[in-house]
């Protein structure tokens, strides 16, 4: 199958599975680059996820720089896309029937079983990318304190950013 078809059908279906962002499917996007196409490393993986969510912009990024690295700017277009159109579509399709269906008891459970759902699949992209980064104990002691910092302080992410980038050019 052609490159860009390949990367067109996964980041569709992918897409659809988006609740919450790109960051709920990084789990799988890891699992269908890194271990079952072999388009990626586990380093260079997190390596591309760590640039995707320094840049401006959306966390949509990483399909958009995993496409450009598997099949330059035509599979960045492409991915970028595949990643876009379908969630947009659908989005636009569920607000339209939500609107008709304001008052409706099951709209309400939707929308409270979708919080945990997101919060799930968002932390299990966090997992796997944070298993993927660590690659000895410092890195894994970097990990658990910024994640530490990150749910007991207000420090801005960018600090936290900024004192891993020092850390590990200290010392690693």
């Amino acid at each position: 199958m052609n490159i860009l078809l390949q990367l067109a059908v996964l980041f569709g279906k992918l897409s659809l599975l988006a609740v919450g962002g790109a960051n709920a499917t990084v789990s799988e996007i890891t699992r269908q680059v890194v271990d079952i196409r072999h388009w990626l490393t586990p380093a260079q993986f997190a390596q591309l996820y760590a640039i995707s969510n320094a840049a401006p912009g959306p966390n949509v990024l990483i399909s958009t720089i995993i496409g450009a690295h598997v099949a330059g700017i035509p599979g960045g277009i492409v991915a970028t896309l595949a990643m876009v159109v379908p969630s947009c579509t659908l989005a636009v399709v569920v607000c339209r029937s939500f609107e008709r269906h304001a008052a409706a008891r099951w709209r309400r459970v939707v929308q409270a079983a979708l919080l945990p759902i997101t919060a799930g699949l968002v932390l299990a992209g966090a997992m796997v990318v944070a298993r993927q980064s660590d690659t000895g104990w410092l890195t894994v002691a970097i990990t658990l304190a910024v994640a530490g910092l990150t749910f007991r302080t207000k420090l801005h992410p960018l600090v936290l950013l900024g004192g891993g980038a020092v850390l590990g050019l200290l010392f690693l």
